[in-house]
């Protein structure tokens, strides 16, 4: 488990440190602004329905950035439907630190399990996301 320590790490601070999926796109047709006003964190997420694609513009932790990137990715592509299961199962992950085969490198965040006060930083995007899917719709 030690090396799957290490290689978590690696893709948090990489998500975090070198962003993908950051900045303002020219096209979405739904958004949503979330916050943790105990710790700083902020997102203000763009979700384009038709390709079903997600950007953000984020200050915080690492760990909220990196969920943000991590989600991103794993929702590209879904339906409404299939993003709420997925969430569904991410917030399963964090607060069980079981992880799931459908989630990829979200598993990457499994140990926040032992860090509940660090829960809030993982799951704000995907609450953020619910947001902008029932504005949406």
């Amino acid at each position: 488990m030690a090396g799957n320590d290490q290689l978590y790490q690696d893709i948090v601070m990489d998500r975090f440190r070198h962003p993908r999926r950051a900045g303002r796109p020219e096209k979405f047709d739904a958004e949503a602004e979330g916050s943790n006003p105990l710790c700083g964190d902020r997102i203000h997420l763009y979700f384009d329905r038709a390709a079903s694609s997600i950007s953000h513009e984020s200050h915080g932790c690492a760990i909220m950035i990196a969920s943000a990137e991590l989600m991103a990715d794993a929702v590209a592509g879904k339906d409404a439907a299939q993003i709420r299961q997925l969430r569904a199962q991410f917030e399963t992950v964090v607060t069980t630190g079981t992880e799931h085969p459908a989630l990829g490198d979200l598993n990457a965040l499994a140990s926040l399990s032992e860090y509940r006060a660090r829960i809030r930083c993982a799951t704000l995007p995907w609450a953020t996301l619910g947001l902008a899917l029932e504005g949406a719709e």
